[in-house]
């Protein structure tokens, strides 16, 4: 293997930055290469804050998708979380699932069947929620290019939210609310969420408009880092505090299903992002890949 070094011809950032942090030029460089190049920069890079997260509202649909959960768990509508069998699917339904069961009882989830359903949203979950009379399907890490099927469901009632990551086509799904930080008419400020992200800023804006206390999302953030590990998106800005948080979660409050999935012996000081990708995930993603029945 040859190593090739990224030059950086920024030299006045690197010997600035150099100065300001009484760093060597070398790691000076390395921030700069990472678009790191002011004081303040370093600071958010090094230590990421819970309070530096965007507000959720910014997002567009996200009031839509806040007032219409809220009219559902009043009115005690069978809510369904549906999410596709990879890690960025199952964390987001997992997360989901557990914050809006504290506020219903009328909430279950659903994962589709690599084998006879397929990626993404699913005729026969469609058909499933119309069937067991679900008012509200709210989608996971897709959705976002169901336009026939959503638009079938809510010929039979059947309201969406959709939280996805992927890039829209040029039509998007007729729910009452789409919830995509890659929409061309969408001002969010931070682009490189994966879908348990999109679905963390969901509870996030839901935590706000019910008066939660913010610590609440804490035990959440360790699915959240997970989903961002194996989507591999960049831990940069959003990203990089979740995982920070996320990371301290698992190392301080291990939830028993990560640990169950953790090597029991030569445990590290402390779990890194590298253990998510190349321990956790796999085993996680091997669930999907086992046919059932």
């Amino acid at each position: 293997m040859n190593w090739v070094i990224k030059e950086n011809n920024d030299n006045e950032s690197v010997k600035r930055l150099s100065n300001e942090l009484n760093i060597s030029p070398i790691l000076s460089s390395m921030l700069v290469n990472r678009r790191v190049k002011t004081f303040d920069q370093a600071k958010k890079f090094f230590r990421p804050n819970f309070e530096m997260l965007h507000d959720p509202f910014l997002m567009k649909d996200m009031s839509l998708a806040v007032e219409r959960i809220q009219k559902a768990i009043q009115k005690n509508e069978s809510i369904m979380i549906f999410g596709d069998y990879d890690v960025d699917g199952t964390c987001s339904v997992a997360m989901v699932y557990q914050f809006l069961s504290q506020l219903s009882d009328q909430i279950e989830y659903y994962i589709p069947d690599r084998y006879t359903e397929g990626y993404g949203l699913s005729d026969k979950g469609v058909d499933y929620a119309i069937d067991q009379g679900f008012s509200l399907v709210i989608t996971l890490d897709c959705g976002i290019k169901s336009v026939d099927k959503i638009r079938r469901a809510s010929e039979s009632n059947v309201d969406f939210i959709v939280c996805d990551h992927h890039i829209p086509s040029e039509e998007v799904p007729p729910a009452i609310a789409v919830l995509d930080p890659k929409q061309n008419d969408c001002n969010y400020p931070y682009k490189e969420l994966c879908g348990c992200g999109v679905g963390f800023k969901l509870l996030q804006a839901l935590s706000q408009e019910l008066n939660l206390e913010k610590e609440n999302l804490y035990s959440y953030l360790d699915l959240v880092s997970l989903a961002i590990a194996d989507d591999i998106v960049p831990i940069t800005g959003e990203n990089r505090i979740l995982c920070y948080y996320g990371l301290n979660e698992i190392n301080s409050d291990i939830r028993t299903g990560i640990k169950a999935l953790l090597p029991i012996t030569d445990k590290p000081k402390s779990y890194i992002i590298s253990d998510l990708v190349f321990t956790l995930s796999p085993r996680l993603n091997a669930a999907g890949r086992i046919r059932s029945g």
